[in-house]
């Protein structure tokens, strides 16, 4: 067999096979880690504008800074031949890191990072493919074959301790000079595009991955704060002859500007447009992603206190329970994030029938119309005496989670053809993203009017309404940017600009005595995630000390003519 093996494979592979030390395997890895693993950072430069003898300078600087502190990194590592495995997972993550910051025009932030650890498999699944594997082979193949065949020089761990010190010593210094010498250059472009540092492959990861678990160590105490003491119900349960039963949807990944409500040029919206529902065009999100903006979206502290806090406290659904409520959340996502682990929650799917299962699912991946299977049911679950007083049920939406838009809607549903049916974005028009995005909010409309259509049918039991808020938005395409998740500070305004909805039946507006002409005049009011904890609230009439009338949405409307 060896007879049909190239000669120069066999002195390539003879190369590969030669000893060396710890130090210089770490050194050689730097080098490849800065050619191949950083192709997202490279092209960024490229693009900034401005001659070559500019663009080529900036990467120049950038490759000193992330080569060595690469180098410096490495080091850590520099020990035995038992290094191999850590080296292996480094590329590993490395090059599938790549494989998104260029697909997906994603950055490796904390918060990336932290929804990565997030997330489920069925989401995960997602975002895997074909091209993901050939981009990671790519990247993975030469270092792999080379990390098989190397023999790493053992030696005595004294010498070994101070070698590896020296070489931190030195790649550590050498960033640091080359930061002073080349300033100039560097401190205006990393403060004008702060996105720079994320691309830095792999030492945005590590850093990112060590900020998800470190920061919170010293950020919070891991206490839980309860805030639900005093939590009563208001004067309207008092001669009620009905009990509310309110439904608030956590939308998923859904733009404010593609709602035809707000103004978009599409009819995405004619079933909730044909619903007389309530539309709000100037709306706000806590975060760009889910794990950042759910739990501050039901905390009553507002972004800037839920980001700041020391210790974790109980949330909305917490206060609505203790006020005597029944509270009811039903997940049709990868979790509450920590909201609604001390009240009654359940999977979409869980307990279904197989074949209504089979129907709305695609394995554990299901339309959020399986939501509203088996509800009747999961109400009726609810202990008696809590529903007599009232109900407040949180649907969490699939919505438009992506890459995989096409995914999100049914044949009813895909109004918008041709749509981009693979999760990778690249692969098609902007046309047909854009097709396969706009059918995933035609399929919300639809889900949120079969909503409202349930609650009709309640009318009778209760005093029925929803309110519809979205968690983030999301990038099609703009600045060329996809997805969600970019740091919020500098975060494109279509991934923070979100829809919010309401729909009353006459009994709840007449119980909380809210007035529709106040609050049609009212849709361009400046609101955010800020206001959801309060103006729920509110429409329960939940009285406790942490209720902000000034916060909540609907207070000036009750009461008002109309």
């Amino acid at each position: 067999m060896k007879q049909y093996i190239p000669a120069w494979l066999t002195q390539v592979d003879q190369w590969m096979a030669r000893p060396c030390s710890a130090r210089l395997a770490v050194a050689w890895l730097s080098v490849y880690f800065l050619v191949a693993a950083n192709w997202t950072l490279w092209g960024a430069l490229a693009h900034l504008g401005g001659p070559p003898s500019v663009y080529l300078r900036l990467v120049a600087a950038m490759a000193v800074l992330v080569g060595f502190g690469t180098l410096a990194l490495l080091s850590l590592t520099a020990w035995s031949r038992w290094m191999k495995p850590v080296w292996f997972v480094l590329l590993l993550v490395a090059a599938v890191a790549q494989h998104y910051m260029l697909t997906y025009r994603v950055v490796m932030d904390p918060t990336m990072a932290a929804n990565a650890m997030q997330t489920d498999l069925h989401e995960t699944r997602d975002l895997l493919g074909p091209r993901m594997l050939l981009n990671v082979l790519l990247v993975m193949a030469l270092p792999t074959w080379w990390l098989l065949r190397v023999r790493i020089l053992p030696m005595r761990l004294w010498g070994q301790l101070w070698r590896n010190a020296l070489l931190l010593v030195a790649a550590l210094a050498v960033v640091a000079g080359g930061a002073a010498a080349m300033s100039r250059d560097l401190a205006p472009l990393m403060r004008n595009n702060t996105t720079l540092r994320y691309m830095m492959n792999p030492l945005a990861i590590v850093y990112s991955s060590g900020a998800v678990f470190i920061k919170p160590l010293f950020k919070r105490s891991g206490k839980l704060i309860p805030i639900s003491g005093g939590a009563a119900l208001g004067a309207s349960y008092a001669a009620q002859i009905k009990p509310p039963l309110f439904v608030m949807v956590v939308g998923e990944t859904a733009r404010s500007d593609h709602f035809a409500l707000n103004g978009y040029a599409r009819d995405t919206t004619p079933q909730l447009a044909a619903r007389d529902v309530l539309s709000w065009r100037n709306v706000h999100s806590c975060g760009t992603n889910t794990l950042a903006s759910v739990p501050c979206m039901f905390s009553h502290l507002g972004k800037q206190g839920y980001e700041g806090r020391k210790d974790d406290y109980e949330s909305l659904l917490d206060v609505a329970q203790a006020a005597g409520l029944a509270v009811l959340w039903i997940d049709n996502q990868a979790g509450c994030k920590g909201v609604c682990v001390r009240v009654p929650n359940v999977s979409a799917g869980d307990g279904l029938d197989p074949a209504v299962k089979s129907a709305l699912c695609d394995g554990d991946e299901c339309l959020d119309d399986v939501m509203l299977k088996n509800i009747d049911q999961r109400i009726a679950a609810l202990p008696a005496d809590r529903r007599s007083k009232g109900v407040l049920l949180v649907l969490h939406q699939m919505g438009s989670h992506g890459p995989a838009y096409y995914k999100r809607s049914n044949s009813n549903s895909k109004r918008f053809l041709p749509e981009c049916k693979t999760n990778v974005l690249a692969d098609c028009s902007h046309g047909e993203l854009i097709n396969a995005y706009d059918n995933s909010i035609a399929h919300t409309d639809q889900f949120l009017a079969h909503t409202i259509d349930w609650l009709k049918t309640q009318s009778p039991k209760f005093d029925t309404g929803m309110l519809y808020m979205s968690d983030h938005g999301e990038s099609l395409g703009e600045f060329g940017l996809f997805l969600h998740g970019l740091p919020y500070d500098f975060a494109p305004e279509v991934q923070k600009h979100v829809p919010m909805v309401a729909w009353f039946d006459a009994g709840l507006l007449a119980r909380e005595k809210l007035s529709t002409r106040c609050l049609q005049g009212n849709r361009d009011a400046a609101l955010t995630h800020d206001n959801l904890y309060h103006t729920l609230l509110g429409v329960m009439d939940v009285r406790t000390p942490t209720y902000k009338p000034q916060l909540d949405a609907f207070a000036h409307c009750r009461g008002a003519a109309g």
